[in-house]
C-alpha cells in the first residue's frame, strides 16, 4: 500500500521525469536518502514503468492522430499472434487496444498526412486479414495526458 508521500512523488514524476531528487525530496518534505529509496521501491514494484521524453507530435511531423477500428472473423490465438507481430513492426502504430464489443481492437496511429496513412492502411492489409476497417480523423486534441490518476491507489 502507498502512503501519501509516495503518491505525491509518482504525482511529481508524472508532472515532470526531470526533477531532481532533492526537488522531489523538498516537495515531499525529506532527505535525499529516504525519498531516493521511496523512489527506487516505487520502480522495483512496477509503479513507475519507464522514464521517457514525450515528443511534441507537430514537431515530430505526426500530427495527424487516427483512430483505426478492427473487426476480424478469426477469434483465434493464431490470428491474434499473427496481427500483434505484424502491427508491432509499424512505427506508425503507437497505441493497440483489444476491444469487448462490436470492435475487436483499437488503434491509433500517428502520421505526417493521409497520403501516409494510406500507406500504413495498406501495409496492415496486406499483413493481416480483417474483417472490416474503419478510420477516424481526430480533427483536435482537446485533452491529452500521459498522467494516471493516482486517486485509486
Amino acid at each position: 500500500m502507498l502512503d501519501d508521500v509516495d503518491k505525491t512523488i509518482l504525482g511529481l514524476l508524472q508532472a515532470d521525469a526531470t526533477l531532481s531528487l532533492a526537488a522531489i525530496a523538498e516537495e515531499v518534505h525529506l532527505s535525499t536518502t529516504p525519498c531516493w529509496r521511496r523512489i527506487q521501491r516505487l520502480e522495483r514494484d512496477g509503479y513507475i514503468a519507464a522514464r521517457v521524453a514525450l515528443l511534441d507530435p507537430d514537431k515530430a511531423n505526426v500530427p495527424i492522430t487516427v483512430f483505426v477500428s478492427v473487426r476480424t472473423d478469426e477469434h483465434n490465438e493464431a490470428w491474434l499472434e499473427t496481427f500483434a507481430r505484424e502491427v508491432a513492426d509499424v512505427p506508425e502504430v503507437v497505441e493497440i487496444y483489444r476491444m469487448a464489443g462490436e470492435i475487436d481492437y483499437l488503434m491509433k496511429v500517428v502520421v505526417p498526412d493521409i497520403q501516409a496513412y494510406d500507406r500504413v492502411y495498406k501495409t496492415l492489409i496486406a499483413k493481416t486479414r480483417f474483417f472490416d476497417v474503419s478510420s477516424m480523423f481526430a480533427m483536435e486534441r482537446i485533452k491529452h495526458t500521459t498522467a494516471l490518476p493516482l486517486t485509486y491507489l
